[in-house]
């Protein structure tokens, strides 16, 4: 049973940081790239950042310099380091995997950045 649980989510002021982990189970993780996207209230889902099986990294303009996003294989996981987090990055934040035409889905993490 593929699974995507991620955790580590919350409300945290302007400018602080979190750390969002995305666990994986019942596939094999290294051959899949991963990506964080993030949805806000009325928005659609917008891709936030991406990491290869090669560990090649992509992230969109709003989080270049801010968010880093990485993986351990060896714990079927991955991560978003968000640092100087903004009102705007306010989101439920989801992981997923792709590998060609199959994709899994997280079930999402609230990140909530408010003073």
């Amino acid at each position: 049973q593929v699974q995507l649980v991620e955790s580590g989510g919350g409300l945290v002021q302007p400018g602080g940081s979190l750390r969002l982990s995305c666990a994986a189970s019942g596939f094999t993780f290294s051959s899949y790239a991963m990506t964080w996207y993030r949805q806000a209230p009325g928005k659609e889902r917008e891709l936030v950042a991406q990491i290869t099986t090669d560990g090649n990294t992509n992230y969109a303009d709003s989080a270049k310099g801010r968010f880093t996003i990485s993986r351990d294989n060896a714990k079927n996981t991955v991560y978003l380091q968000m640092n100087s987090l903004k009102p705007e990055d306010t989101a439920v934040y989801f992981c997923s995997a792709r590998r060609g035409l199959a994709r899994f889905w997280g079930q999402g993490t609230q990140v909530t950045v408010s003073s």
